[in-house]
């Protein structure tokens, strides 16, 4: 098992059981929804509105910040 892997072999008995494999799931995914958000607020973008707006003014909104739109949704 690759060191990366070991990380989240919690148990410690050389395999990754579901409730591991969700749990580092969790954690990739959760980092890069974290990068989105941070880089939407470096824009002074904020998720939850973006969220509402429909694709169109989405999509217009996301391009006049210098972002691709095509990266987020």
């Amino acid at each position: 098992m690759s060191d990366l892997l070991n990380i989240f072999d919690l148990n410690r008995n050389g395999k990754l059981d579901g409730a591991e494999r969700a749990y580092m799931m969790e954690e990739f995914l959760s980092s890069e929804e974290e990068e989105d958000e941070d880089m939407l607020e470096e824009s002074g973008l904020d998720l939850d509105e973006l969220e509402d707006m429909s694709e169109d003014e989405r999509r217009e909104i996301l391009e006049e910040a210098g972002l691709d739109p095509d990266e987020f949704f």
